[in-house]
């Protein structure tokens, strides 16, 4: 019980739980559950009542380029680790154009433990033509859409003019 301690007391303060035991984790939006023939899901008695048997975490879950020069790129990774019990996939859902984003990565099933790089590489533009005081803020959530959820990873930069 989370009512009292491992000496039997009751507990003073609240246990605060890990984000992954929780219902929900930041910046997901969960799907509805599709299973075919060919989902990979092997359930053995013992995972029978979990329901995030495919489940995906981001490493950085957020990126900050900071402060970028005007025309030119720039690139980080991500890594996108499956933290589930079975292969999964997923496809990213491009920025639109007028952001300067691009995500690349190599489709296909990224298997239990393994883990794969989306390359985020940005085009420092302008794209306001009202007077910014040299600076522009570019900000946008790039759609990862996996088998049992959407994650969203949040891209921010400022572009100096």
């Amino acid at each position: 019980s989370l009512m009292v301690d491992v000496t039997g007391q009751t507990r003073k303060e609240k246990v605060i739980l890990p984000s992954y035991l929780q219902e929900k984790k930041p910046n997901t939006i969960p799907n509805k559950m599709m299973e075919g023939p060919a989902s990979g899901k092997v359930i053995i008695s013992s995972l029978a009542t979990r329901q995030d048997l495919a489940s995906f975490h981001l490493i950085p879950p957020r990126v900050t380029f900071g402060v970028l020069k005007e025309g030119c790129t720039y690139a980080t990774t991500v890594i996108m680790k499956n933290v589930g019990v079975n292969f999964s996939r997923f496809r990213v859902k491009q920025p639109p154009p007028h952001t300067g984003l691009r995500v690349m990565y190599t489709p296909g099933p990224v298997a239990a433990g393994l883990q794969v790089e989306l390359e985020i590489e940005i085009l420092a533009m302008l794209i306001g033509g009202e007077d910014t005081y040299g600076l522009e803020e570019v900000s946008h959530d790039i759609e990862i859409l996996t088998e049992t959820e959407t994650l969203l990873l949040p891209v921010k930069a400022n572009i100096l003019c």
